[in-house]
């Protein structure tokens, strides 16, 4: 008799997939945004819960980053039997980039809020990278694995699991430094440590970089309980 893990295949996406990416962006953007997963409520707290971002503007923007990326070979899906995308894990392995000034607006302002999080650890730990290596980050020394969505109803930690496995085996392969990543809330970490071996970074001064909820004004009301704040995770390679 066949398992229910035997039905779910692997496929890393190619830029010429449109129908593969589309399918990715959507299963992304619907467990961002929140979506009921087997009865169980699934929803990123920055996105989905304290910002509520639209989720037209969200799957568009996942859609174009995994447009722009996808020929880098870092970006994975699940495919249930019907060919249905239920698991997508995308990166990228450019050098971390800190944009200045505001991108986005109408629907999609409030995306800037995210961006400016991002940017206050990105900073954080570029300036930090330098120390430790000598030398400022450059392309192909990092994979940053960027957004994570799973809405299967079955085996779902075995999906997370399989698609890092693949990634992380494809950058370890091609000589990359180390993984990274940021993890927003405290489930995503219990699965980016037991599923992808991260831990969260520090710093040579041995500190934590992380942008704490609370002294934020756009996400101090997300509950301490949900998550405190979003934190660099790491794991090298």
């Amino acid at each position: 008799m066949q398992t229910i893990e035997a039905l779910y295949t692997y496929e890393i996406l190619t830029k010429d997939q449109s129908d593969l990416i589309e399918k990715a962006a959507a299963c992304i953007a619907s467990t961002f945004i929140g979506v009921d997963v087997a009865g169980k409520w699934v929803q990123e707290p920055i996105i989905g819960y304290a910002l509520e971002l639209p989720y037209e503007d969200f799957y568009q923007f996942t859609k174009e980053y995994i447009e722009t990326n996808a020929h880098q070979g870092y970006c994975a899906v699940a495919l249930d039997e019907e060919k249905n995308v239920v698991g997508a894990l995308v990166g990228d392995t450019n050098a971390l980039e800190i944009i200045e000034g505001d991108i986005f607006d109408g629907t999609f302002a409030d995306m800037n809020v995210v961006m400016r999080v991002l940017e206050d650890i990105d900073i954080r730990f570029l300036e930090d990278y330098k120390k430790r290596y000598g030398k400022d980050m450059e392309d192909g020394e990092i994979l940053h694995l960027f957004l994570l969505g799973v809405i299967a109803e079955h085996n779902r930690h075995d999906i997370v699991q399989s698609l890092s496995d693949i990634l992380i085996e494809r950058a370890t392969k091609e000589g990359l430094r180390l993984v990274l990543g940021e993890a927003t809330n405290p489930k995503s970490m219990r699965l980016m440590e037991k599923y992808h071996g991260m831990t969260k970074y520090v710093d040579v001064e041995g500190n934590y970089i992380v942008h704490k909820y609370e002294n934020n004004e756009r996400l101090s009301h997300i509950p301490s309980t949900v998550a405190d704040g979003i934190y660099i995770i790491v794991k090298e390679l």
